[in-house]
């Protein structure tokens, strides 16, 4: 038992560890790694701290927003262990100063990010590097609808009931202002309730959604959000007579959106219509009857008013990016215990994360384990553990199995491709396109002005005019240098695509797509496969089927009904961590096979 300690902790010393995203995980994960005894980590983040992360991001403080994460998270853990070398970057991980050469300098590398894309580039860059990864994710209530419960109670209540002079991340400003000095939130003198209240509802789920939408590079790989007004979710006469229904006999009883508007049920599901009216409502009664307080009230969960303004704000957000509503029972569970959830979520999976690596630096390959945090109250378990998935045979990232891509080579051009195939699908940043020995397309800093114009001129041409034609049975080969990724592309044509159903006129097989989240029904987590697990009207398969594969979670458990993880195959390889879908923070882990057991075969 000695010996073994003594093993581990002279691997944790002389360890150089690479974390990448320093926020919700990565605060629990440096903080957990600097006290077990590492001495060398180097972290890589591109985000500067929000007053949102302040709930549960615990190295940062009110006044660190606007600076680095990763810069304050380092000086946070060097106050209390000085003696250790931390080195941080504030940068994109997929810039390309992290190339394989970078990453083959540590002994493993420990994931904490936000969003699938970044994952599927740094597991190609391990693979490349042979370097062993432990990856986390999340998927299912904390990951979704509690960010909607943050925004509306630390950001939205705040700004317009708290302290008017603590920071806020909200969008002050209007598209009718063009006054820097200006708060879209402050009411004119000549407004009354109504008119305000509507403009607050238009501002912050309309236009502060059309103003983040304007940012292409964000929704390249994500969901787009759409933006709400109160005209798409209320009728105007419905808007006039809000609150109709209010009993003025009840005047000195508490005020309530709820009471005003005949809602009373607080297991109820409200419509978006229903939400809207309570948003509009709750913030009426606030002015009406509790404008004393407005500037220093403080979000209580045993403030009906506040819980309702508060429910109806997470509901409207959450419609606007497609995440499913609730009740005003659940938010009201949710707004009162984010802080410990999520944080004691966190911590958890930042300890998980070092055990597992510290068994990767020591070589205990055949202890390594997938750990699913979740409640499952039948078994008196908070922890499943269970061995790690074989790799996936078909995956085009370590494997040597070509993809197909069924497409209209008469009609088609190159641009069509490697937009929406090659860089969302695929996952190349940098791709270069070949047709047997003739590049075709490149894309880089690197080329000369002859080259750059000579490939863009490609871009415009159909697929069979390029200067080596594209035909039926034709192979494409695709690489990215800097992932040191390479794909072969069979081409099949096929003249005609239903509209509906294949809108992108080319189909693509032999790929694993991101992970769909998780499904909410009746306020019951249900699982939902990968899109390589699904057939195209969505219909869920068994994907524990497969060759090579163990088995799912849900048949360990022997019920679906708990079950709120979903794995995605997708870019798993004979050295490789498994990947999930992503948000902020995480519930699961996925671990390394051992990287001395199988290499990854280079694509030639």
């Amino acid at each position: 038992m000695a010996a073994a300690a003594a093993a581990s902790e002279e691997a944790v010393k002389a360890a150089k560890v690479l974390m990448v995203g320093a926020g919700g995980i990565g605060c629990e994960l440096l903080k957990t790694l600097a006290l077990s005894g590492f001495r060398d980590i180097h972290i890589i983040d591109l985000d500067t701290i929000e007053v949102s992360n302040l709930n549960r991001q615990f190295l940062f403080r009110q006044s660190h927003v606007g600076q680095s994460k990763a810069k304050v998270a380092r000086d946070a853990i060097l106050k209390f262990r000085p003696n250790i070398n931390i080195t941080p970057y504030h940068a994109n991980v997929k810039d390309g100063q992290f190339n394989v050469e970078f990453f083959k300098q540590f002994n493993v590398v420990l994931n904490g990010l936000d969003n699938l894309d970044a994952r599927r580039h740094v597991n190609r860059l391990c693979l490349a590097a042979e370097v062993p990864l432990v990856e986390s994710g999340t998927t299912g209530f904390l990951g979704q609808f509690v960010h909607c419960i943050v925004w509306a109670k630390d950001l939205l209540f705040a700004k317009l009931f708290g302290d008017k002079k603590q920071d806020n991340d909200l969008n002050v400003h209007s598209k009718d202002d063009n006054s820097s000095k200006a708060d879209v939130f402050e009411r004119n003198i000549d407004e009354n309730l109504e008119q305000y209240a509507q403009r607050i509802y238009d501002h912050v789920f309309g236009y502060n959604i059309e103003v983040a939408l304007a940012n292409e590079e964000t929704w390249k790989n994500r969901k787009r959000p759409y933006p709400i007004y109160v005209r798409d979710a209320l009728p105007e006469e419905a808007v006039q007579q809000n609150g109709g229904s209010r009993d003025c006999k009840n005047e000195e009883q508490e005020p309530s959106a709820m009471g005003s508007l005949g809602l009373r049920n607080p297991q109820e599901i409200w419509s978006l219509a229903d939400n809207s009216r309570v948003f509009l409502e709750a913030l009426k009664l606030f002015f009406e009857k509790r404008e004393k307080e407005i500037g220093n009230l403080i979000f209580d969960k045993d403030d009906q008013l506040a819980v309702e303004f508060v429910t109806a704000a997470a509901n409207i957000r959450a419609s606007s990016f497609g995440i499913p509503p609730h009740s005003l029972f659940e938010a009201k569970g949710v707004a009162g215990n984010i802080v410990h959830a999520v944080a004691t979520t966190n911590a958890i999976i930042a300890g998980l994360i070092v055990i597992e690596a510290i068994k990767v630096l020591k070589g205990d390959y055949q202890d390594y384990r997938m750990t699913y945090c979740l409640e499952h109250p039948a078994r008196k378990m908070l922890l499943m553990p269970v061995q790690p998935f074989q790799p996936n045979k078909s995956c085009y990232v370590c494997s040597e199995t070509p993809v197909l891509l069924e497409i209209n080579t008469k009609t088609t051009k190159l641009r069509e491709v490697i937009d929406k195939v090659i860089k969302p699908k695929l996952g190349m940043n940098l791709p270069s396109v070949m047709i047997g020995s003739t590049i075709v397309f490149e894309d880089g800093d690197d080329l000369d002005k002859a080259e750059a114009a000579n490939y863009a001129l490609n871009l415009e041409k159909v697929l069979a005019e390029l200067p080596a034609p594209v035909v039926n049975g034709t192979k494409l080969t695709v690489e990215d240098f800097l992932q040191e990724l390479s794909c072969n592309i069979n081409i099949k044509h096929r003249d005609e695509f239903d509209e509906e159903k294949e809108p992108d006129g080319m189909v693509l097989a032999g790929w694993s797509g991101p992970v769909d989240t998780q499904a909410t029904s009746n306020g019951e987590k249900k699982l939902v496969p990968s899109s390589s697990s699904a057939d195209d009207d969505g219909t869920a398969k068994d994907i524990s089927a497969k060759p090579g594969m163990k088995r799912k979670l849900n048949e360990i458990l022997e019920s679906e009904e708990n079950c709120d993880v979903v794995q995605n195959p997708s870019d798993v390889g004979s050295s490789s961590a498994q990947v999930v879908e992503d948000d902020d923070d995480d519930d699961v882990v996925m671990f390394d096979e051992d990287p001395k057991l199988g290499k990854r075969k280079r694509l030639q």
